[in-house]
Protein backbone atom coordinates (compact mmCIF):
# COMPACT_ATOMS: atom_id res chain seq x y z
CA UNK A 1 0.00 0.00 0.00
CA UNK A 2 3.21 2.67 0.99
CA UNK A 3 4.79 1.34 -2.35
CA UNK A 4 1.56 2.40 -4.26
CA UNK A 5 0.87 5.79 -2.30
CA UNK A 6 5.05 6.54 -3.10
CA UNK A 7 4.67 5.62 -6.49
CA UNK A 8 1.53 7.70 -7.41
CA UNK A 9 3.33 10.67 -5.70
CA UNK A 10 6.23 10.24 -7.64
CA UNK A 11 4.00 10.06 -10.69
CA UNK A 12 2.06 13.32 -10.14
CA UNK A 13 5.87 15.04 -9.07
CA UNK A 14 6.74 14.38 -12.84
CA UNK A 15 3.22 15.29 -14.37
CA UNK A 16 3.61 18.65 -12.74
CA UNK A 17 7.33 18.67 -13.49
CA UNK A 18 6.32 18.05 -17.19
CA UNK A 19 3.66 20.59 -17.35
CA UNK A 20 5.58 23.06 -15.87
CA UNK A 21 8.38 22.44 -18.28
CA UNK A 22 6.42 22.06 -21.78
CA UNK A 23 3.07 23.82 -20.52
CA UNK A 24 4.58 27.37 -19.58
CA UNK A 25 2.74 29.47 -21.92
CA UNK A 26 -0.62 27.03 -20.67
CA UNK A 27 0.01 27.82 -16.71
CA UNK A 28 0.57 31.88 -17.65
CA UNK A 29 -2.62 32.59 -19.27
CA UNK A 30 -4.42 30.72 -16.90
CA UNK A 31 -3.01 32.51 -14.17
CA UNK A 32 -3.51 35.91 -16.62
CA UNK A 33 -7.49 34.55 -16.90
CA UNK A 34 -8.15 33.73 -13.65
CA UNK A 35 -6.53 37.32 -12.39
CA UNK A 36 -9.29 38.83 -14.85
CA UNK A 37 -12.19 36.73 -13.37
CA UNK A 38 -11.48 37.74 -9.70
CA UNK A 39 -10.15 41.37 -10.31
CA UNK A 40 -13.68 42.49 -8.69
CA UNK A 41 -13.53 40.18 -5.29
CA UNK A 42 -9.81 41.08 -4.96
CA UNK A 43 -10.67 44.36 -5.55
CA UNK A 44 -7.65 44.84 -7.73
CA UNK A 45 -8.77 48.08 -9.46
CA UNK A 46 -9.24 49.75 -5.43
CA UNK A 47 -5.63 48.05 -4.79
CA UNK A 48 -3.90 49.65 -7.92
CA UNK A 49 -5.59 53.04 -7.48
CA UNK A 50 -4.67 53.33 -3.81
CA UNK A 51 -0.77 52.40 -5.05
CA UNK A 52 -0.68 55.04 -7.32
CA UNK A 53 -1.98 57.20 -4.84
CA UNK A 54 1.15 56.62 -2.57
CA UNK A 55 3.28 56.92 -5.60
CA UNK A 56 2.32 60.21 -6.01
CA UNK A 57 3.17 61.66 -2.21
CA UNK A 58 6.27 60.47 -2.64
CA UNK A 59 9.05 62.50 -3.32
CA UNK A 60 12.26 62.81 -5.35
CA UNK A 61 14.06 62.13 -2.39
CA UNK A 62 12.34 58.90 -2.57
CA UNK A 63 13.70 58.20 -5.93
CA UNK A 64 17.06 58.97 -5.22
CA UNK A 65 17.51 56.84 -2.42
CA UNK A 66 15.50 53.80 -4.41
CA UNK A 67 17.84 54.05 -7.24
CA UNK A 68 20.93 54.67 -5.17
CA UNK A 69 20.09 51.51 -3.00
CA UNK A 70 19.40 49.62 -6.54
CA UNK A 71 22.42 50.46 -8.17
CA UNK A 72 24.68 49.84 -4.83
CA UNK A 73 22.76 46.29 -4.72
CA UNK A 74 23.36 45.49 -8.12
CA UNK A 75 26.91 46.68 -7.76
CA UNK A 76 27.87 44.66 -4.78
CA UNK A 77 26.42 41.65 -6.83
CA UNK A 78 28.32 42.31 -9.61
CA UNK A 79 31.74 42.38 -8.03
CA UNK A 80 30.83 39.19 -6.20
CA UNK A 81 29.66 37.73 -9.69
CA UNK A 82 33.07 38.84 -10.71
CA UNK A 83 35.36 37.47 -7.83
CA UNK A 84 33.82 33.75 -8.17
CA UNK A 85 34.05 34.09 -11.84
CA UNK A 86 37.84 34.63 -11.11
CA UNK A 87 38.24 32.09 -9.09
CA UNK A 88 36.00 28.94 -9.99
CA UNK A 89 35.72 29.98 -13.43
CA UNK A 90 32.06 29.95 -13.72
CA UNK A 91 29.04 32.20 -12.33
CA UNK A 92 27.47 31.54 -8.80
CA UNK A 93 23.68 32.21 -9.93
CA UNK A 94 24.19 29.94 -12.96
CA UNK A 95 26.06 26.95 -10.80
CA UNK A 96 23.00 27.39 -7.77
CA UNK A 97 20.94 27.56 -10.92
CA UNK A 98 21.90 24.78 -12.35
CA UNK A 99 22.40 22.61 -9.17
CA UNK A 100 19.64 23.48 -7.23
CA UNK A 101 16.78 24.95 -9.09
CA UNK A 102 17.02 22.63 -12.58
CA UNK A 103 16.28 19.59 -10.43
CA UNK A 104 12.84 21.12 -9.59
CA UNK A 105 12.47 22.01 -13.20
CA UNK A 106 12.33 18.53 -15.05
CA UNK A 107 16.30 18.83 -14.99
CA UNK A 108 17.50 15.26 -15.48
CA UNK A 109 21.42 13.97 -15.70
CA UNK A 110 22.52 12.25 -18.69
CA UNK A 111 24.55 10.73 -17.15
CA UNK A 112 21.94 8.92 -14.36
CA UNK A 113 20.22 7.73 -17.42
CA UNK A 114 22.41 5.99 -19.07
CA UNK A 115 22.19 2.41 -17.41
CA UNK A 116 23.50 -0.38 -19.30
CA UNK A 117 23.40 -4.16 -18.21
CA UNK A 118 26.39 -5.21 -20.56
CA UNK A 119 29.84 -4.20 -19.93
CA UNK A 120 30.10 -2.61 -22.89
CA UNK A 121 27.41 0.14 -22.17
CA UNK A 122 29.38 0.75 -18.95
CA UNK A 123 32.61 1.26 -20.90
CA UNK A 124 30.57 3.89 -22.96
CA UNK A 125 29.11 5.93 -19.75
CA UNK A 126 32.11 6.25 -18.17
CA UNK A 127 33.65 7.24 -21.59
CA UNK A 128 30.80 9.71 -21.46
CA UNK A 129 31.41 11.09 -18.12
CA UNK A 130 35.25 10.81 -18.21
CA UNK A 131 35.27 13.39 -21.20
CA UNK A 132 33.87 15.75 -18.97
CA UNK A 133 35.71 16.40 -16.57
CA UNK A 134 38.23 18.54 -15.98
CA UNK A 135 40.89 17.01 -13.21
CA UNK A 136 42.05 13.68 -15.12
CA UNK A 137 44.58 10.69 -13.45
CA UNK A 138 48.05 11.57 -15.04
CA UNK A 139 48.50 8.49 -17.29
CA UNK A 140 52.03 8.65 -16.68
CA UNK A 141 52.31 8.93 -13.08
CA UNK A 142 54.89 7.59 -10.93
CA UNK A 143 55.34 5.07 -8.91
CA UNK A 144 54.78 6.20 -4.88
CA UNK A 145 57.83 3.56 -3.19
CA UNK A 146 59.65 3.22 -5.90
CA UNK A 147 60.20 6.69 -6.88
CA UNK A 148 58.34 9.64 -5.29
CA UNK A 149 60.15 8.64 -1.86
CA UNK A 150 63.15 8.51 -3.41
CA UNK A 151 63.07 12.91 -3.31
CA UNK A 152 61.54 12.00 0.80
CA UNK A 153 64.57 10.33 1.45
CA UNK A 154 66.76 13.02 -0.40
CA UNK A 155 64.76 16.48 0.78
CA UNK A 156 62.48 14.91 3.66
CA UNK A 157 59.87 16.66 1.88
CA UNK A 158 56.75 15.25 0.73
CA UNK A 159 56.05 15.05 -3.02
CA UNK A 160 52.71 15.20 -3.46
CA UNK A 161 49.99 17.47 -1.64
CA UNK A 162 47.17 16.25 0.32
CA UNK A 163 44.79 17.27 -1.92
CA UNK A 164 46.43 14.95 -4.91
CA UNK A 165 46.42 11.84 -2.45
CA UNK A 166 42.75 12.45 -1.55
CA UNK A 167 42.07 12.07 -5.22
CA UNK A 168 44.07 9.00 -5.58
CA UNK A 169 42.21 7.52 -2.42
CA UNK A 170 38.84 8.09 -4.07
CA UNK A 171 40.05 5.90 -7.11
CA UNK A 172 41.52 3.21 -5.57
CA UNK A 173 38.03 3.45 -3.69
CA UNK A 174 36.47 3.98 -7.22
CA UNK A 175 38.39 1.24 -9.27
CA UNK A 176 39.67 -1.36 -6.71
CA UNK A 177 36.23 -1.97 -4.24
CA UNK A 178 32.55 -2.82 -4.60
CA UNK A 179 29.70 -2.72 -2.73
CA UNK A 180 30.32 -6.97 -1.97
CA UNK A 181 33.72 -6.45 -0.75
CA UNK A 182 31.92 -7.17 3.09
CA UNK A 183 31.07 -10.60 1.94
CA UNK A 184 35.29 -11.84 1.67
CA UNK A 185 37.57 -10.99 4.57
CA UNK A 186 40.45 -9.87 2.21
CA UNK A 187 38.32 -7.73 0.46
CA UNK A 188 37.03 -6.34 3.11
CA UNK A 189 40.43 -5.43 5.10
CA UNK A 190 41.41 -3.67 1.44
CA UNK A 191 38.24 -1.72 1.33
CA UNK A 192 39.44 0.29 4.35
CA UNK A 193 43.22 0.31 3.60
CA UNK A 194 42.06 2.23 0.69
CA UNK A 195 40.73 4.88 3.28
CA UNK A 196 43.59 5.02 5.11
CA UNK A 197 45.47 8.00 5.48
CA UNK A 198 48.86 6.61 6.92
CA UNK A 199 50.87 5.19 4.69
CA UNK A 200 52.22 2.66 7.00
CA UNK A 201 48.36 1.61 7.93
CA UNK A 202 47.79 0.77 4.35
CA UNK A 203 50.80 -1.14 4.15
CA UNK A 204 49.92 -2.99 7.62
CA UNK A 205 46.49 -3.73 6.18
CA UNK A 206 47.79 -5.38 2.95
CA UNK A 207 49.60 -7.83 4.71
CA UNK A 208 47.00 -8.75 6.74
CA UNK A 209 44.90 -9.24 3.64
CA UNK A 210 47.87 -11.47 2.00
CA UNK A 211 47.42 -13.82 4.92
CA UNK A 212 43.93 -14.84 4.44
CA UNK A 213 43.96 -14.92 0.50
CA UNK A 214 45.49 -14.19 -2.49
CA UNK A 215 44.40 -10.62 -2.94
CA UNK A 216 45.06 -9.08 -6.02
CA UNK A 217 44.63 -5.11 -4.69
CA UNK A 218 47.01 -6.18 -1.82
CA UNK A 219 49.82 -6.62 -3.96
CA UNK A 220 48.68 -3.50 -6.40
CA UNK A 221 49.18 -1.48 -2.85
CA UNK A 222 52.38 -3.27 -1.87
CA UNK A 223 53.83 -2.48 -5.22
CA UNK A 224 52.70 0.73 -5.55
CA UNK A 225 53.89 2.29 -1.94
CA UNK A 226 55.76 -0.81 -0.29
CA UNK A 227 58.48 -1.52 -3.46
CA UNK A 228 61.80 0.29 -2.90
CA UNK A 229 62.74 -0.32 -6.56
CA UNK A 230 61.01 -0.90 -9.98
CA UNK A 231 61.94 -4.42 -10.43
CA UNK A 232 60.32 -5.20 -6.39
CA UNK A 233 57.22 -3.33 -7.90
CA UNK A 234 57.49 -5.54 -11.12
CA UNK A 235 57.75 -8.75 -9.06
CA UNK A 236 54.48 -7.84 -7.29
CA UNK A 237 52.59 -7.12 -9.55
CA UNK A 238 53.25 -10.05 -12.06
CA UNK A 239 52.20 -11.75 -8.44
CA UNK A 240 48.93 -9.33 -8.53
CA UNK A 241 48.65 -10.18 -12.32
CA UNK A 242 48.13 -14.43 -11.37
CA UNK A 243 45.70 -13.42 -8.46
CA UNK A 244 43.81 -10.47 -10.53
CA UNK A 245 42.97 -12.93 -14.04
CA UNK A 246 41.91 -15.67 -12.00
CA UNK A 247 39.17 -13.68 -10.37
CA UNK A 248 38.38 -12.25 -13.56
CA UNK A 249 37.62 -15.20 -15.17
CA UNK A 250 35.71 -16.31 -12.56
CA UNK A 251 33.65 -13.77 -12.21
CA UNK A 252 33.39 -13.31 -15.89
CA UNK A 253 31.46 -16.49 -15.92
CA UNK A 254 29.06 -14.83 -13.65
CA UNK A 255 28.42 -11.71 -14.11
CA UNK A 256 24.90 -11.87 -15.70
CA UNK A 257 23.67 -13.82 -12.46
CA UNK A 258 22.73 -10.57 -10.79
CA UNK A 259 23.77 -6.67 -10.38
CA UNK A 260 26.12 -7.96 -7.50
CA UNK A 261 27.60 -10.14 -9.73
CA UNK A 262 27.88 -7.81 -12.50
CA UNK A 263 29.95 -5.06 -10.14
CA UNK A 264 31.95 -7.26 -8.81
CA UNK A 265 33.55 -8.22 -12.70
CA UNK A 266 33.31 -4.58 -13.51
CA UNK A 267 35.48 -4.19 -10.01
CA UNK A 268 37.64 -7.42 -11.68
CA UNK A 269 37.78 -6.04 -14.83
CA UNK A 270 39.31 -2.69 -13.53
CA UNK A 271 41.97 -4.35 -11.29
CA UNK A 272 43.06 -6.43 -14.33
CA UNK A 273 43.72 -3.17 -16.59
CA UNK A 274 45.23 -1.58 -14.13
CA UNK A 275 47.69 -4.30 -13.28
CA UNK A 276 48.57 -5.24 -16.66
CA UNK A 277 49.39 -1.18 -17.72
CA UNK A 278 51.99 -1.03 -14.53
CA UNK A 279 53.54 -4.04 -15.98
CA UNK A 280 53.83 -2.25 -19.15
CA UNK A 281 54.80 0.85 -17.56
CA UNK A 282 57.83 -1.39 -15.31
CA UNK A 283 58.78 -2.65 -18.20
CA UNK A 284 59.35 1.04 -19.97
CA UNK A 285 61.37 2.37 -17.16
CA UNK A 286 63.49 -1.02 -17.28
CA UNK A 287 64.58 -0.21 -20.47
CA UNK A 288 62.52 -2.95 -22.18
CA UNK A 289 60.66 -0.75 -24.14
CA UNK A 290 59.63 -2.98 -26.77
CA UNK A 291 58.29 -5.32 -25.18
CA UNK A 292 56.21 -2.20 -23.19
CA UNK A 293 54.71 -1.22 -26.40
CA UNK A 294 53.35 -4.59 -27.01
CA UNK A 295 51.68 -5.10 -23.85
CA UNK A 296 50.40 -1.72 -24.61
CA UNK A 297 48.63 -2.60 -27.39
CA UNK A 298 47.45 -6.01 -26.12
CA UNK A 299 45.93 -4.63 -23.24
CA UNK A 300 44.29 -1.48 -26.07
CA UNK A 301 43.13 -4.93 -28.59
CA UNK A 302 42.04 -6.64 -25.28
CA UNK A 303 39.98 -3.61 -23.87
CA UNK A 304 39.39 -1.09 -26.49
CA UNK A 305 36.44 0.90 -24.30
CA UNK A 306 38.53 1.45 -21.53
CA UNK A 307 39.43 4.63 -22.43
CA UNK A 308 39.25 6.31 -18.84
CA UNK A 309 43.13 4.69 -17.92
CA UNK A 310 44.29 6.63 -21.12
CA UNK A 311 46.38 4.06 -22.43
CA UNK A 312 47.11 5.56 -25.60
CA UNK A 313 49.27 8.39 -24.10
CA UNK A 314 51.65 5.73 -22.05
CA UNK A 315 52.15 4.17 -26.03
CA UNK A 316 52.66 7.50 -27.56
CA UNK A 317 55.74 7.85 -25.18
CA UNK A 318 57.22 4.58 -25.72
CA UNK A 319 57.23 4.80 -29.56
CA UNK A 320 58.39 7.89 -29.39
CA UNK A 321 61.31 6.72 -27.15
CA UNK A 322 61.91 4.17 -29.80
CA UNK A 323 61.38 6.76 -32.83
CA UNK A 324 59.04 4.62 -34.53
CA UNK A 325 57.07 7.98 -35.68
CA UNK A 326 55.32 6.23 -38.66
CA UNK A 327 53.57 4.10 -35.74
CA UNK A 328 53.21 7.48 -33.53
CA UNK A 329 51.54 8.54 -36.20
CA UNK A 330 49.18 5.84 -36.48
CA UNK A 331 48.58 6.65 -32.99
CA UNK A 332 47.74 9.98 -33.42
CA UNK A 333 45.22 9.41 -36.31
CA UNK A 334 42.84 7.22 -34.61
CA UNK A 335 42.79 9.12 -31.07
CA UNK A 336 43.44 13.04 -32.59
CA UNK A 337 39.58 13.09 -32.93
CA UNK A 338 37.27 15.66 -32.43
CA UNK A 339 35.15 13.72 -30.62
CA UNK A 340 37.75 12.83 -28.32
CA UNK A 341 39.12 14.59 -25.52
CA UNK A 342 41.60 16.35 -26.20
CA UNK A 343 45.74 16.34 -24.10
CA UNK A 344 49.03 17.97 -24.13
CA UNK A 345 50.23 14.62 -25.20
CA UNK A 346 47.97 14.53 -28.16
CA UNK A 347 48.18 17.99 -29.31
CA UNK A 348 52.25 18.26 -29.12
CA UNK A 349 52.89 15.02 -30.62
CA UNK A 350 51.45 15.78 -33.71
CA UNK A 351 53.10 19.18 -33.39
CA UNK A 352 56.23 17.36 -32.95
CA UNK A 353 55.87 15.21 -36.00
CA UNK A 354 54.88 17.81 -38.42
CA UNK A 355 58.06 19.56 -36.67
CA UNK A 356 60.30 17.16 -37.20
CA UNK A 357 59.60 17.42 -41.16
CA UNK A 358 60.87 21.03 -41.44
CA UNK A 359 63.52 21.52 -38.17
CA UNK A 360 66.50 20.41 -39.33
CA UNK A 361 66.96 23.28 -42.53
CA UNK A 362 64.67 25.51 -40.55
CA UNK A 363 66.06 29.22 -40.17
CA UNK A 364 64.17 31.82 -38.67
CA UNK A 365 65.81 34.44 -41.35
CA UNK A 366 65.79 32.72 -44.30
CA UNK A 367 61.77 32.01 -43.50
CA UNK A 368 60.96 36.12 -42.57
CA UNK A 369 62.87 36.56 -46.47
CA UNK A 370 61.16 33.83 -48.54
CA UNK A 371 58.37 33.18 -46.33
CA UNK A 372 57.02 29.66 -44.95
CA UNK A 373 56.89 27.10 -47.11
CA UNK A 374 53.55 24.92 -47.41
CA UNK A 375 55.61 22.26 -44.74
CA UNK A 376 56.18 25.10 -42.65
CA UNK A 377 53.24 26.45 -42.20
CA UNK A 378 51.75 23.09 -41.37
CA UNK A 379 54.28 22.48 -38.11
CA UNK A 380 53.83 26.44 -37.41
CA UNK A 381 50.11 25.54 -37.53
CA UNK A 382 50.51 22.65 -35.60
CA UNK A 383 52.33 24.05 -32.93
CA UNK A 384 50.50 27.03 -32.82
CA UNK A 385 47.35 24.68 -32.16
CA UNK A 386 49.16 22.99 -29.05
CA UNK A 387 50.06 26.03 -27.83
CA UNK A 388 46.41 27.43 -28.11
CA UNK A 389 45.42 24.23 -26.25
CA UNK A 390 48.25 24.10 -23.32
CA UNK A 391 50.17 27.55 -23.63
CA UNK A 392 52.16 26.38 -19.99
CA UNK A 393 53.81 23.74 -21.95
CA UNK A 394 56.38 25.98 -24.04
CA UNK A 395 57.91 27.38 -20.85
CA UNK A 396 59.01 24.10 -19.78
CA UNK A 397 60.09 22.20 -22.94
CA UNK A 398 62.44 25.59 -23.50
CA UNK A 399 64.06 25.11 -19.80
CA UNK A 400 62.22 28.82 -18.98
CA UNK A 401 61.17 27.27 -15.94
CA UNK A 402 62.16 24.03 -13.38
CA UNK A 403 60.78 21.06 -13.68
CA UNK A 404 59.47 19.31 -11.00
CA UNK A 405 57.77 15.64 -10.36
CA UNK A 406 54.94 15.18 -11.64
CA UNK A 407 51.35 14.96 -9.58
CA UNK A 408 49.26 12.18 -9.84
CA UNK A 409 46.24 14.12 -11.17
CA UNK A 410 46.53 17.03 -13.72
CA UNK A 411 43.96 20.02 -14.46
CA UNK A 412 43.64 19.80 -18.28
CA UNK A 413 45.24 23.10 -20.27
CA UNK A 414 46.73 23.96 -16.40
CA UNK A 415 50.32 23.72 -15.56
CA UNK A 416 50.30 20.76 -14.07
CA UNK A 417 49.26 19.16 -17.28
CA UNK A 418 52.41 20.69 -18.82
CA UNK A 419 54.76 19.51 -16.17
CA UNK A 420 53.90 15.70 -16.38
CA UNK A 421 53.94 16.29 -20.27
CA UNK A 422 57.57 17.66 -20.60
CA UNK A 423 58.74 15.70 -17.48
CA UNK A 424 58.32 13.13 -20.09
CA UNK A 425 58.50 14.21 -23.65
CA UNK A 426 61.38 16.84 -23.32
CA UNK A 427 64.28 14.77 -24.15
CA UNK A 428 62.17 13.32 -27.36
CA UNK A 429 61.71 17.19 -28.16
CA UNK A 430 65.61 17.15 -27.85
CA UNK A 431 66.04 14.52 -29.99
CA UNK A 432 64.89 16.18 -33.12
CA UNK A 433 66.87 18.61 -34.65
CA UNK A 434 65.72 22.19 -34.59
CA UNK A 435 62.12 21.36 -33.26
CA UNK A 436 62.72 23.16 -29.78
CA UNK A 437 63.78 26.38 -32.27
CA UNK A 438 60.94 26.20 -34.45
CA UNK A 439 58.67 26.08 -30.76
CA UNK A 440 60.52 28.83 -29.44
CA UNK A 441 59.94 31.24 -33.10
CA UNK A 442 56.15 29.99 -33.06
CA UNK A 443 55.80 30.56 -29.47
CA UNK A 444 57.31 33.75 -29.07
CA UNK A 445 54.81 34.78 -31.96
CA UNK A 446 57.14 35.69 -34.80
CA UNK A 447 54.92 33.82 -37.36
CA UNK A 448 51.64 34.01 -35.58
CA UNK A 449 50.37 35.91 -32.61
CA UNK A 450 49.68 33.10 -30.11
CA UNK A 451 46.30 33.69 -28.01
CA UNK A 452 45.72 33.09 -24.57
CA UNK A 453 43.09 30.47 -25.11
CA UNK A 454 41.24 29.31 -23.48
CA UNK A 455 39.69 32.26 -23.20
CA UNK A 456 36.50 32.25 -21.08
CA UNK A 457 33.65 34.18 -21.92
CA UNK A 458 31.92 36.05 -19.26
CA UNK A 459 28.47 34.39 -17.93
CA UNK A 460 25.70 36.27 -18.52
CA UNK A 461 24.45 37.00 -15.17
CA UNK A 462 27.71 39.08 -14.88
CA UNK A 463 27.21 40.81 -18.01
CA UNK A 464 23.38 41.10 -16.71
CA UNK A 465 24.09 42.59 -13.40
CA UNK A 466 26.73 45.04 -14.65
CA UNK A 467 23.97 46.11 -17.20
CA UNK A 468 21.81 46.62 -14.21
CA UNK A 469 23.93 48.63 -11.88
CA UNK A 470 24.60 50.94 -14.64
CA UNK A 471 21.34 51.52 -15.16
CA UNK A 472 20.57 52.53 -11.88
CA UNK A 473 23.02 54.44 -11.92
CA UNK A 474 22.06 56.82 -14.21
CA UNK A 475 18.78 57.01 -13.18
CA UNK A 476 20.05 58.03 -9.71
CA UNK A 477 22.20 60.60 -11.21
CA UNK A 478 19.75 61.75 -13.33
CA UNK A 479 17.11 61.81 -10.51
CA UNK A 480 19.92 63.96 -8.25
CA UNK A 481 20.29 66.42 -11.31
CA UNK A 482 16.80 66.53 -12.35
CA UNK A 483 14.44 65.66 -8.83
CA UNK A 484 11.19 67.71 -10.47
CA UNK A 485 11.24 66.19 -14.22
CA UNK A 486 12.39 62.95 -13.11
CA UNK A 487 9.76 62.58 -9.98
CA UNK A 488 6.75 64.05 -12.68
CA UNK A 489 7.80 61.49 -14.80
CA UNK A 490 7.54 58.39 -12.56
CA UNK A 491 4.19 59.85 -11.69
CA UNK A 492 3.29 59.74 -15.09
CA UNK A 493 4.86 56.26 -15.67
CA UNK A 494 2.64 54.83 -12.27
CA UNK A 495 -0.70 56.28 -13.66
CA UNK A 496 0.04 54.33 -16.55
CA UNK A 497 0.99 51.45 -15.08
CA UNK A 498 -1.90 51.35 -12.26
CA UNK A 499 -4.78 53.05 -13.77
CA UNK A 500 -7.74 50.69 -15.39
CA UNK A 501 -7.47 52.79 -18.44
CA UNK A 502 -3.53 52.19 -19.28
CA UNK A 503 -4.64 51.17 -22.84
CA UNK A 504 -5.76 54.15 -23.80
CA UNK A 505 -2.62 55.89 -23.12
CA UNK A 506 0.51 56.01 -25.15
CA UNK A 507 3.87 57.98 -25.18
CA UNK A 508 2.83 61.06 -26.39
CA UNK A 509 0.43 61.55 -23.43
CA UNK A 510 3.37 60.90 -21.17
CA UNK A 511 5.56 63.85 -22.40
CA UNK A 512 2.08 65.80 -22.41
CA UNK A 513 1.76 65.90 -18.94
CA UNK A 514 5.15 66.15 -17.98
CA UNK A 515 5.15 69.71 -20.13
CA UNK A 516 1.74 70.53 -18.13
CA UNK A 517 3.15 69.96 -14.93
CA UNK A 518 6.43 72.16 -15.74
CA UNK A 519 4.54 74.21 -17.21
CA UNK A 520 6.90 74.14 -20.09
CA UNK A 521 5.48 76.58 -23.07
CA UNK A 522 5.21 74.95 -26.42
CA UNK A 523 7.95 75.39 -28.98
CA UNK A 524 6.80 78.22 -31.61
CA UNK A 525 6.27 77.03 -35.10
CA UNK A 526 7.64 78.57 -38.14
CA UNK A 527 6.01 81.11 -40.29
CA UNK A 528 5.85 78.62 -42.75
CA UNK A 529 4.23 76.10 -41.25
CA UNK A 530 1.91 79.05 -39.57
CA UNK A 531 0.90 79.70 -43.67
Amino acid sequence: MAEAATGFLEQLKSCIVWSWTYLWTVWFFIVLFLVYILRVPLKINDNLSTVSMFLNTLTPKFYVALTGTSSLISGLILIFEWWYFRKYGTSFIEQVSVSHLRPLLGGVDNNSSNNSNSSNGDSDSNRQSVSECKVWRNPLNLFRGAEYNRYTWVTGREPLTYYDMNLSAQDHQTFFTCDSDHLRPADAIMQKAWRERNPQARISAAHEALEINECATAYILLAEEEATTIAEAEKLFKQALKAGDGCYRRSQQLQHHGSQYEAQHRRDTNVLVYIKRRLAMCARRLGRTREAVKMMRDLMKEFPLLSMFNIHENLLEALLELQAYADVQAVLAKYDDISLPKSATICYTAALLKARAVSDKFSPEAASRRGLSTAEMNAVEAIHRAVEFNPHVPKYLLEMKSLILPPEHILKRGDSEAIAYAFFHLAHWKRVEGALNLLHCTWEGTFHEVSVYPKKELPFFILFTAGLCSFTAMLALLTHQFPELMGVFAKAMSDIFCSAEFRDWNCKSIFMRVEDELEIPPAPQSQHFQN
